[in-house]
C-alpha cells in the first residue's frame, strides 16, 4: 500500500479528539493545516479504497474503537471581521474553535452570536449540524460556507440558501462525504436585538436561574453571560465529564399526539409540536441510568456521558434502551443526534 502524504500517519490515535472520550484510532489520520492537505488526504483515501472523514473538535460524534478509514482533523486557523453596509461580516476557517469566535465577536462589541456561546466544536463543523441554542441557529446568521466539492475537487462558496439548513440539519448531512467544509462567513447586523424568547433567557427563567431577580439583559455580553451560566447549570462540562452534548433531537409530533402526553410541555413547530426529549427520558427514569461505562447525566437526562471507560458498545446499548422505553411509553421515536464514525 502506498505511503500516505504528510501529515497523515498510520494508526492515528483519536482518543483525545472526541469530547465523549471514547478510545479510538483510525487506519490513517492527521491534522490538516490547509485546503491542499485536505484534498491530498481525501484523494489518498480514494486511491486506497478507504472512506475519508473530516473531524473538527469531535464534539458531536461517536467514534468506533477501530476506524478503517482516513480521518483528517480540520486544523486551518484564521478569522477576521469586516465592516460592511449595515453590519459586520465574520469569516473563519474550519479549524477555528467556535466558542472562541463567539467570545471574540462579542468582545469586539458585535452582537448576534451570544446565544450560541459555550457550544464545543469548530467553525467547520458548525454548519454541518446547523448548531443552535437558546432560540438561535447558525442559519440565522450564516451568509455562506466554503467547501471542497469532492465530486471534482473544486473549491466552492455555497450561499446559505444552498446549504439546506433545517433543525440540526443541512445539505452536508444529506450527501455525507461530498463536501469538505473549509470555512464559514457570517453576517451580523449593526441593529442588534437580543433574542430572549427561549425559556432559559425569559424573565421567568432568569429569575429562577442564573440572574436573580429577573435582571434585564441590555447587551450582547450580558446575554452571553446568562447563556454560559444556564449552560453550566444544565450541561456537564465535557472537559471534566466526557459527553457529546444533546444525545437525541427534540422530536416533532402531530398536535394530537402531543395532546396525549399531558406531562410534557411542547412548543409549536413546523409539522406539529416539538417535545423536549430530555423530559421524555426523565419521565422514563433515565436520569443517571447506566450501562457499563456509559450513563445518562444526573443533571440532564438528555446528555449521555462517559462515566469511566465507556465503549461504543456501552453507548449503543444504553441509547437503544432509552429509545425503546420512550417509544413504548409515549409512542415517540427519538433520533440520535451525534453522527457515527466507523462501525
Amino acid at each position: 500500500m502506498r505511503a500516505p502524504p504528510a501529515p497523515l500517519v498510520p494508526q492515528f490515535d483519536l482518543s483525545g479528539r472526541n469530547t465523549l472520550g471514547l478510545r479510538s484510532r483510525a487506519s490513517y489520520g492527521g491534522v490538516l493545516a490547509d485546503e491542499g492537505e485536505m484534498i491530498a488526504a481525501a484523494q489518498f483515501a480514494d486511491r486506497v479504497g478507504l472512506p475519508f472523514h473530516l473531524l473538527g473538535g469531535g464534539s458531536n460524534c461517536l467514534l468506533a474503537e477501530e476506524i478503517d478509514a482516513v480521518v483528517g482533523i480540520a486544523g486551518a486557523r484564521g478569522r477576521r471581521l469586516q465592516r460592511v453596509g449595515g453590519g459586520v461580516r465574520v469569516t473563519a476557517r474550519a479549524g477555528e474553535t467556535w466558542d472562541d469566535i463567539v467570545r471574540w465577536t462579542v468582545g469586539q462589541g458585535f452582537g448576534g452570536l451570544e446565544n450560541l456561546a459555550g457550544i464545543p466544536g469548530t467553525a467547520g463543523a458548525a454548519p454541518i449540524q446547523n448548531i443552535g441554542a437558546f432560540g438561535v441557529e447558525l442559519s440565522d446568521v450564516a451568509e455562506s460556507v466554503d467547501v471542497i466539492d469532492t465530486a471534482d475537487w473544486t473549491q466552492r462558496r455555497l450561499a446559505a440558501a444552498e446549504c439546506g439548513f433545517g433543525y440540526r440539519h443541512s445539505r452536508f448531512k444529506e450527501d455525507p462525504g461530498r463536501f469538505l467544509v473549509t470555512g464559514i462567513t457570517l453576517y451580523l447586523p449593526a441593529a442588534w436585538r437580543p433574542v430572549l424568547s427561549h425559556e432559559g433567557l425569559s424573565h421567568e427563567g432568569l429569575s429562577r436561574g442564573c440572574l436573580s431577580g429577573g435582571a434585564s439583559l441590555t447587551g450582547a455580553a450580558q446575554v452571553m453571560g446568562a447563556v454560559l451560566a444556564r449552560r453550566g447549570e444544565r450541561l456537564p462540562d465535557w472537559r471534566l465529564t466526557g459527553n457529546a452534548g444533546s444525545f437525541f433531537h427534540n422530536p416533532v409530533v402531530p398536535v394530537a399526539a402531543a395532546a396525549r402526553i399531558p406531562d410534557v410541555c411542547g412548543h409549536p413547530a413546523p409539522g406539529g409540536v416539538k417535545l423536549p426529549a430530555g423530559k421524555l427520558l426523565d419521565l422514563c427514569g433515565f436520569r443517571g441510568r447506566r450501562r457499563g461505562g456509559a450513563a445518562f447525566s444526573e443533571i440532564n437526562a438528555l446528555i449521555l456521558v462517559n462515566a469511566g471507560g465507556a465503549t461504543l458498545r456501552d453507548v449503543d446499548a444504553l441509547a437503544a434502551r432509552a429509545q425503546d422505553a420512550v417509544r413504548l411509553r409515549f409512542g415517540v421515536d427519538l433520533v440520535q443526534e451525534p453522527s457515527r464514525v466507523g462501525n
